[in-house]
C-alpha cells in the first residue's frame, strides 16, 4: 500500500497497533458439498471461496444450535465457501484502521458502518485499497439484486467520482409524524396535511385539555436538543436536507430563504409554550417518553419510534380520552408548506453500513464472486436464512404463512449477525415467508413505502465525502450550526447574534467547505 494511506491511518493508532489478533470470534465455515447447490449450479471442487471481516453487536456469531446447517444452506445456495472474521463492534472501527494497513491479512470484503465512509475510508479508497464497482453494478444479468441500487444513497460511497462500496439499505421514507390520534380526534382535528395544520395541532393540544383533565399541563410537539425534528420540518418549508441548489450552486439550507421562515416557525412554537421551555437540555431518549405519559401529543422522528409508542399504549392498556378503547396514534409521512403545494419529507440516508472490496481480491474473478455472493445473499431464500434463521429453531409459520419469531436470545439464534451481510437491494426483508406483522407495523410500512417518492436527498453527500475541509473539520462546522439555530428559537440570540454565528462558521472553515463542495459539484456536470 502506497506511504500516503500508511501515514494518514496511521494518526491516532499508535496504541491500537499493539494488537495482533482480531478481537471477537473467529470464523466458523461451513463444509463443502459433493451435491448439486440448491441454486441448481454446481460441485464443491468450483465453489469460490471469499473472506469476510464483518462487526459483532451480540457475541457468538454463527456458533450455536442449528449454525452449521445456516452456514451448509448458505454456502449451498451462493456456491461460495466464506470465511469469516468477526469483530467485536466496540472496538471495530479501530480494528478496521489495523486492517487497512495489513495488506496480506486484509480480507476481500470490508463491512464498513455508518450512513457514509469516515475520512479512514476515503483516504484508502484515494490509495486504492478497494475496487471501483460502478461498471458491475449495471450488470443486471449477473446482479439482479444489486444492479436496482439507489443512485442517491450511492453518493455516499462515492470518491472522486467512482463507486466504492454498496450500501446496506434502510428506508429511505422513515422519518414522519406521530400524533395522538385519541386526542385529535377528542378535539375534532383532522390528520394535518399542511404545516399551517401542524401547528393547528400543536397549539390545540397545548390549549385545549386534549386528555380532559382541566389542568394545564399538555405540550404539543415532544422536543429536544437533537436535531432530527428540526430537519425533517424545515425540508417541509423547502429548505432542503442540510444542503439545497440555488442558481445553479450548492449552498447549506441555513443561507436559504426557507430555512429563516422554518426557525422563525419553530421560535413562534416556543415564545407560545407549545413545546417544553427546556427542550434544548432534554436527550433525545425522552421525546417518547413525553408521550406515553400523557404530557405530549406530536412526535416527529422516525416513524417507528411514534409506532412505538402506540404499541405502548396497546401492551399497557392505557386509556384513551375518548372513552373507546386504547389510547392510540396515527402517522403522517410527507408534509405541504400549503394546500397548494406538493407534500416533502426528509430523506434518511437510506443507508447503515456499507460494503468494499479490497485489492485482496487479486482477481476481475475473485470481485464477480463478492459481488455474486453479496447478491444472492438478497434472494428471499437467503434474507429469510440470515433475518429469521431456521424454521422449527428461531421461528415458526402462523396459519398464513408468515413467520412468527420465538423468544430465543440473539446470541443463541442461528442466524445470529448473518445479517450483517446483508444488502437489503431491493427488498428490505424477505418477501416469502414475510414476518407477521401488527396493525401498527402495516401503516408504518405503508407510509414508509409513500414516502419515498416524496424524500429530498442532500444534493452534497457525495462532495462533502471528497471535501478535504468537510473531512477534517465538519463535525464541528455542524455543531455550530445547531448550536446557532437552537439559541435562536429559545431567544438567547437575534438574527444578528445568528449572521455573526454564520459568519463565524465561514471563517473556521464554512467557505472553503462550499468552495470546495461547488468545484466537485461543477466538475460533475
Amino acid at each position: 500500500m502506497c506511504n500516503v494511506i500508511r501515514k494518514v491511518i496511521a494518526l491516532g493508532l499508535a496504541t491500537i497497533m499493539a494488537l495482533t489478533t482480531f478481537t471477537g470470534c473467529g470464523s466458523k465455515g461451513g463444509t463443502q458439498s459433493d451435491q448439486t447447490t440448491e441454486a441448481g449450479t454446481s460441485t464443491a471442487e468450483e465453489k469460490k471461496t471469499i473472506s469476510i471481516m464483518a462487526p459483532d453487536y451480540n457475541g457468538s456469531p454463527l456458533s450455536a444450535e442449528g449454525s452449521d446447517e445456516v452456514i451448509k444452506r448458505m454456502e449451498e445456495y451462493t456456491n461460495t465457501h466464506v470465511e469469516f472474521t468477526w469483530v467485536a463492534s466496540d472496538s471495530y472501527d479501530d480494528k478496521m484502521g489495523v486492517t487497512l494497513m495489513d495488506e496480506s491479512n486484509m480480507p476481500m470484503i470490508l463491512v464498513g458502518t455508518g450512513t457514509t465512509m469516515n475520512s479512514t475510508m476515503v483516504q484508502a479508497a484515494k490509495a486504492g485499497t478497494f475496487w471501483e464497482l460502478a461498471e458491475y453494478l449495471k450488470d443486471s444479468e449477473k446482479y439482479p439484486n444489486l444492479s436496482q441500487a439507489n443512485e442517491n444513497v450511492l453518493k455516499a460511497l462515492t470518491v472522486d467520482g467512482k463507486i466504492m462500496g454498496i450500501y446496506s439499505s434502510r428506508p429511505i421514507g422513515r422519518n414522519g409524524l406521530g400524533y395522538r390520534k385519541d386526542w385529535a380526534d377528542k378535539l375534532g382535528l383532522s390528520e394535518p396535511k399542511t404545516i399551517e395544520d401542524v401547528y393547528n395541532m400543536a397549539k390545540a393540544f397545548t390549549e385545549q385539555d386534549p386528555d380532559g383533565n382541566g389542568k394545564d399541563d399538555t405540550y404539543g410537539f415532544a422536543w429536544s436538543k437533537s436535531v432530527e425534528s428540526f430537519d425533517i420540518a424545515q425540508a417541509w418549508f423547502g429548505a432542503g436536507n442540510q444542503w439545497a441548489e440555488r442558481d445553479g450552486k450548492l449552498v447549506p439550507v441555513f443561507r436559504t430563504e426557507e430555512y429563516m421562515e422554518a426557525l422563525n416557525w419553530f421560535k413562534k412554537m416556543y415564545d407560545e409554550g407549545l413545546v417544553y421551555s427546556d427542550f434544548a437540555v432534554r436527550d433525545a431518549s425522552t421525546r417518547a417518553d413525553a408521550l406515553k405519559n400523557g404530557e405530549c401529543g406530536m412526535l416527529l422522528d422516525v416513524l417507528d419510534e411514534s409506532r412505538r409508542v402506540w404499541d405502548y399504549f396497546i401492551t399497557n392498556n392505557i386509556s384513551s380520552v375518548t372513552g373507546d378503547e386504547v389510547a392510540s396514534m396515527n402517522l403522517v409521512g410527507a408534509i405541504a408548506k400549503e394546500e397548494s403545494s406538493e407534500p416533502v419529507t426528509l430523506a434518511t440516508a437510506g443507508m447503515n453500513g456499507y460494503f468494499v472490496i479490497t485489492k485482496a481480491a487479486k482477481t476481475e474473478a475473485d470481485v464477480k464472486a463478492c459481488l455474486s455472493y453479496l447478491d444472492k445473499m438478497n434472494d428471499n431464500e437467503m434474507m429469510a436464512l440470515a433475518d429469521y434463521g431456521i424454521e422449527g429453531i428461531s421461528y415458526e409459520l402462523n396459519e398464513e404463512g408468515e413467520v412468527v419469531m420465538g423468544d430465543l436470545e440473539q446470541t443463541l439464534l442461528p442466524n445470529n449477525c448473518l445479517n450483517q451481510v446483508l444488502c437489503y437491494i431491493p427488498n428490505s426483508a424477505s418477501t416469502d415467508p414475510v414476518l407477521e406483522r401488527s396493525e401498527t407495523q402495516e401503516l408504518e410500512e405503508k407510509v414508509k413505502a409513500e414516502n419515498v417518492e416524496k424524500a429530498i436527498f442532500n444534493p452534497a453527500t457525495a462532495y462533502l465525502l471528497n471535501s478535504e475541509t468537510y473531512s477534517v473539520n465538519g463535525g464541528n462546522l455542524d455543531q455550530m450550526i445547531n448550536d446557532a439555530r437552537i439559541q435562536y428559537i429559545c431567544g438567547y440570540i437575534d438574527e444578528a447574534g445568528l449572521q455573526d454565528a454564520w459568519k463565524s462558521w465561514e471563517e473556521i472553515g464554512g467557505a472553503k467547505v462550499i468552495e470546495e463542495v461547488n468545484a466537485l459539484y461543477q466538475a460533475d456536470k
